[in-house]
């Protein structure tokens, strides 16, 4: 009998039809003679519809009360999910985090899981019941209510899967899967049958929405193989998996094209290029808790001054502006100046190891289509470049045919 962690976002439970739909889902597994674990999201809105309640009594609500009010969101669907389930024959029990003992460290409105205790769960597997859990909190030793911030049911739903050894964490969504980039963008996107944690794990942190980030490093550091299925549709989703566990035969140069349009570009110009300066200029940038992303200094001119370019992420481009131009004036730059009209695009590929030439066939199919790079920054797997936000479509379908992404690869 293998044993199935699944995770079942707001769209899935979102009304009582849906409901039942996942219902007969889980049933048909539990049929079939598997254990089943199912960690469930509050219904579509429900949060949000919390949130403002919150918001009309205090401004800025206490963050203990806001998880102990949030966190009845998946109480719902965890109850009745398990109600529809034993309609249908099978038997169920619902639990919330602090039920099944997710200990979590004290952080309010963003905990992070420190262990998780199975053996209730264990018990009622044994007896052969479905454990229906709720997803996105956890309680602290003092026995607080803590919820693990937006998207947490996902790092619930891997939490579990690797506190039980389970065969596989299946996440089911509004898609059926990983695509080798957005289909609004590219309609001639590919379904992914499989990506690597490592891959998965960049496409989340540059701008691809599917998983939650910390979700796909949970389940890459205790290796649990990882699924996202639609609830909607059949089909095998995508499997997220161990590089070790594909051919090396099997791996296409570039899995997919990330891209985000949340950034702003700063630069401050003519700053002393003597050591030291950039942790002058960033420093209290990260005092301030504004993450930094592409950095590039510049050579030095012949006057002994450089310039000095990073992004930060739009929202916080004013914030970090006057920070800036504090310490230009500190430094006695010459100016400070900002751009708030760019994009990242990302070509993310673990066969970029063992393949030469691929950040020149990236900028000789950007330079085809005349779109000119601001920034570059590479990593193993990634090349990133900056453009004018105009251009990000193009960029993103001259990227996708450069590397042929919408032909399925054979194996071989």
């Amino acid at each position: 009998m293998s044993l199935f962690v699944q995770k079942y976002g707001g769209t899935s439970v979102g009304s009582i039809e849906r409901i039942e739909a996942v219902a007969d889902k889980v049933a048909a597994f539990r049929a079939q003679g598997h254990g089943m674990v199912v960690v469930l999201s509050a219904m579509s809105g429900e949060t949000n519809r919390l949130i403002g309640l919150a918001s009309q009594i205090q401004e800025n609500p206490d963050p203990r009360e806001m998880d102990v009010l949030v966190s009845t969101g998946e109480q719902v669907t965890i109850a009745l999910l398990s109600m529809a389930l034993k309609k249908r024959g099978y038997d169920a029990c619902s639990y919330t985090g602090g039920q099944v003992k997710i200990l979590t460290d004290n952080a309010h409105t963003k905990a992070r899981i420190q262990r998780i205790d199975v053996e209730r769960m264990r018990r009622d597997l044994d007896a052969g019941r479905v454990v229906v859990v709720a997803g996105f909190q956890g309680v602290d030793e003092e026995g607080n209510i803590t919820t693990l911030g937006r998207g947490g049911s996902d790092t619930t739903g891997v939490a579990l899967a690797a506190a039980l050894e389970a065969t596989e964490c299946q996440i089911y969504t509004d898609v059926d899967g990983v695509y080798t980039t957005d289909p609004r963008v590219v309609d001639s996107a590919r379904r992914l049958d499989r990506i690597t944690f490592e891959e998965m794990l960049e496409m989340a942190s540059l701008g691809s929405k599917v998983l939650q980030i910390r979700a796909v490093e949970f389940a890459g550091k205790y290796k649990v193989p990882l699924r996202v299925l639609s609830t909607f549709e059949e089909g095998n989703g995508t499997l997220i998996s161990l590089d070790e566990e594909s051919s090396e035969m099997e791996q296409p140069v570039v899995s997919g094209i990330a891209f985000n349009r949340d950034e702003a570009k700063l630069t401050i110009r003519g700053v002393p290029d003597t050591p030291g300066v950039a942790c002058r200029i960033l420093a209290p940038i990260g005092a301030e808790n504004i993450e930094v992303d592409v950095i590039v200094q510049n050579i030095s001119a012949i006057d002994g001054t450089t310039d000095f370019t990073f992004t930060v992420h739009r929202n916080d481009l004013s914030k970090a502006r006057k920070v800036l131009e504090r310490a230009a004036q500190e430094l006695g730059a010459r100016e400070v100046v900002s751009d708030d009209k760019i994009a990242k695009v990302s070509i993310v590929g673990v066969g970029m190891r063992s393949h030469a030439n691929v950040a020149s066939r990236m900028f000789e199919a950007l330079g085809e289509d005349n779109i000119n790079i601001q920034m570059i920054t590479t990593s193993e797997i990634k090349i990133s470049v900056i453009i004018d936000e105009r251009y990000l479509e193009l960029a993103v379908r001259a990227l996708h045919s450069a590397f042929e992404l919408s032909e399925e690869k054979s194996a071989g």
